[in-house]
C-alpha cells in the first residue's frame, strides 16, 4: 500500500511539475481570439492600430514604427532563418517588452493566459500562421563558454563576416551606411558596446541567436549559412560581443548625484587628459522632445545617452560630456549630407543650469525652464566646414523665450574632439561672477539643478528638435 501511495505521489509531482513547464506551450495551443481581442482593443491598438497594420494613432508619435501584424514579420525569434516566428517567440517579446522602444513588458500586467489570447488575436492579421509553421528553434547544445580565448577568436570572425561594416571598427554603430529597412524606415546598425540597448536580449545565447538567424525585415542578416559563419564562430563573435560592453555608459538612476572633483590644479583643456580618468562619471538616459507649438509631434531619436564628468578648482568649473554619435555631423560635409535625413545640422550639446542663488529644493522645467523657474544654457556646436566652432548662451523661461547673449561674457570656454565613435566636449567657466541676478553661481556642498540636451544634426536635430535628460542633481565636492 506504501508503495501505490509512493507511486501515486511520484506521478502527481511529475504532473505538477509538468504543469509548471508547459503551462505556456498548453496556453498557446487554447489561446482564445475573442478574448484577445478584447484586450487588444484596450490595450494595443493605440500603437499597433484597429487592424494591426503598425498605424494607431500612438504610432506618429513614437520613436520605434509598432509593428505591422498583418506582415507577418517579427524581428526578434528563435526559430530557424526563413521561417515564420513561433509562438514562444511573440509571448517572449510581449511579456518583455523591447528596449529603448515604446514597447513595454506586459508580463506584470497580463496574466500568461492573457498573453495566450492577445496572441492568437494578433495572429489573425494574417495567413502566414495558417499556411506556415515554425518546424524548429535555434539548438544551443554547442555552446562555448566564454574565455579570452573565445573572445579573440570572435574579434576575428567579426572582422570575416565584415561585421565593422555596419557596426563600425569599434562596433559602436558608426559603419557610415546608410540603411533601410523592409517599411523604408531610416535604421541604425546597433552599438554594441550598450547591451541594455539590445531589443531581442543581451545575454550569449540571445546574441548567438541574433547572428544565426538575424533580423528578418531589417539589413541584419543570418549569418548561418555557407557564406556566413560557423557555429562555433557564431559562438565566437556572441562572446566578443558580450566583451564589448561599456558599462560607464549604462544610464544611472535619476536619483544619482554628479559628483565634482575639486582639485588644486588648473583645470585640463585636452579631452583625453589623465585627470579626467580619475574623476566620477555618471551616464544620463536621453529622451526625445515632443513638444512643439505645443503639439506633438513624431520624432525619432538617434543617440540614447550622455556621459558627465566635472572637474573644479578655486577659480573654475569645467565639464567633459561624452555620448555616443554614429556620425560627426558637420553642414556642408558631403559625405555626412549622403548619410543624413534631410538637411544636414551641426552635432551640439549644452547643459542647462537654473539662474540665480543655487537651492537643494527648486527645479526648473528640463526643457528651457519656466516662468518661475528660468535656466542659463551653454551651448556647444561643432560648426560648419569651415572649422569654427559654435558656444553661446541662451537665457529661457520655457519654450520660445530664448535670447542668446554673448558667452564671452561670462567667459563660457569650449572645444570638442571627434573620435571612434565618441563625441568628448569640454566645457567651462569661473565659478561665479560679477552679475548674480543674470549668471548661475556655483557653490560648494548644495545640490544644483542640472540638465543635458543634444543634438544629431545628421537626424535633421536642430533648435527645439532634440534629445534631453531629465533634471538631475550636481554638487561639488565639500
Amino acid at each position: 500500500m506504501f508503495i501505490q501511495w509512493g507511486r501515486c505521489f511520484f506521478a502527481l509531482f511529475w504532473l505538477l511539475i509538468s504543469v509548471i513547464l508547459f503551462s505556456s506551450y498548453t496556453y498557446a495551443e487554447q489561446g482564445d481570439k475573442e478574448a484577445g481581442k478584447k484586450i487588444y482593443e484596450v490595450r494595443c491598438w493605440w500603437c499597433h492600430g484597429a487592424t494591426g497594420e503598425g498605424n494607431g494613432f500612438a504610432a506618429q508619435f513614437t520613436n520605434v514604427r509598432p509593428r505591422d501584424f498583418t506582415s507577418g514579420i517579427f524581428k526578434f525569434k528563435r526559430s530557424l532563418p526563413g521561417q515564420i516566428a513561433a509562438d514562444d517567440d511573440l509571448f517572449r517579446t510581449i511579456s518583455n517588452g523591447l528596449p529603448g522602444t515604446p514597447m513595454p513588458s506586459w508580463k506584470l500586467v497580463l496574466s500568461d493566459k492573457e498573453r495566450w489570447d492577445v496572441i492568437e488575436y494578433i495572429k489573425s492579421f494574417t495567413d502566414v500562421f495558417e499556411s506556415e509553421k515554425a518546424s524548429g528553434v535555434v539548438d544551443y547544445k554547442g555552446e562555448i563558454p566564454y574565455s579570452v580565448d573565445s573572445v579573440n577568436k570572435g574579434r576575428e570572425a567579426f572582422k570575416k563576416a565584415k561585421c565593422y561594416e555596419c557596426h563600425g571598427e569599434n562596433a559602436k554603430g558608426d559603419g557610415m551606411k546608410k540603411l533601410r529597412d523592409d517599411w523604408d524606415d531610416r535604421e541604425w546598425p546597433r552599438n554594441l558596446t550598450k547591451p541594455w540597448t539590445f531589443r531581442g536580449g543581451n545575454d550569449v545565447k540571445d546574441i548567438f541567436t541574433r547572428v544565426t538567424v538575424g533580423i528578418p525585415g531589417t539589413q541584419m542578416p543570418s549569418f548561418a549559412n555557407e557564406k556566413g559563419l560557423t557555429e562555433n564562430e557564431r559562438w565566437h563573435v556572441a562572446n566578443y560581443v558580450k566583451s564589448l560592453v561599456d558599462e560607464a555608459k549604462r544610464p544611472v538612476s535619476p536619483q544619482t548625484v554628479l559628483r565634482a572633483k575639486y582639485i588644486k590644479a588648473p583645470l585640463p583643456n585636452d579631452v583625453n587628459a589623465a585627470e579626467w580618468n580619475e574623476t566620477p562619471s555618471a551616464a544620463f538616459k536621453l529622451f526625445p522632445q515632443l513638444i512643439e507649438n505645443d503639439k506633438l509631434r513624431g520624432f525619432r531619436p538617434t543617440n540614447d545617452s550622455v556621459t558627465a564628468r566635472v572637474l573644479f578648482n578655486e577659480k573654475e568649473i569645467a565639464f567633459l560630456i561624452e555620448w555616443d554619435d554614429r556620425t560627426k555631423s558637420v553642414p556642408g560635409d558631403p559625405i555626412i549630407e549622403k548619410l543624413g535625413e534631410g538637411e544636414t545640422f551641426e552635432d551640439a550639446i549644452s547643459i542647462q543650469l537654473r539662474v540665480g542663488p543655487p537651492t537643494a529644493v527648486q527645479q526648473p522645467y528640463p526643457g528651457h525652464g519656466d516662468k518661475t523657474l528660468g535656466v542659463e544654457m551653454w551651448y556647444w556646436g561643432i560648426g560648419n566646414t569651415s572649422g569654427a566652432q559654435t558656444i553661446k548662451t541662451i537665457d529661457a523661461t520655457g519654450f520660445g523665450t530664448e535670447k542668446i547673449r554673448d558667452a564671452g561674457r561670462i567667459n563660457i570656454k569650449g572645444t570638442g574632439e571627434y573620435k571612434a565613435g565618441i563625441w568628448k566636449v569640454i566645457l567651462r567657466r569661473s565659478l561665479t561672477t560679477s552679475n548674480t541676478h543674470d549668471d548661475f553661481q556655483f557653490e560648494r556642498d548644495v545640490l544644483i539643478p542640472v540638465t543635458f540636451a543634444n543634438w544629431d544634426g545628421s537626424n535633421g536635430e536642430k533648435a527645439s528638435k532634440h534629445t534631453l535628460t531629465n533634471m538631475h542633481w550636481l554638487q561639488l565636492e565639500p
